[in-house]
């Protein structure tokens, strides 16, 4: 039930970050609404997920993954820049995320 938790609270990080850049600074008052919806959920269900999960784990996972959707979606909905770099950082943090569930 942990994990379930944990795939929730990932799933309204990042669409409470969307959100965020959405709101134009706070300026859409409908965005602005939804980003505080969705990192109030995604907090409680974090909160509720770490009853069950290490704390690295779950934070690594939840970063992490986080991290590299954001990063995704970044390039294809808002056209930002995508590089050898932008790449081998999310590679990076996938292994990261990877090597400390494993061990």
């Amino acid at each position: 039930m942990a994990w379930i938790f944990l795939a929730i609270a990932i799933s309204f990080e990042i669409l409470g970050t969307v959100s965020l850049k959405l709101s134009n600074g706070f300026n859409s008052i409908w965005a602005t609404v939804l980003v505080v919806m969705c990192y109030t959920i995604c907090f409680a269900s974090l909160g509720i997920a770490l009853k069950g999960i290490d704390v690295s784990v779950a934070y690594a996972i939840w970063s992490g993954l986080g991290i590299t959707f954001i990063s995704l979606i970044g390039v294809i909905f808002f056209n930002e820049e995508f590089n050898i770099v932008k790449g081998l950082g999310i590679f990076m943090i996938i292994i990261g995320v990877l090597l400390l569930r494993i061990y």
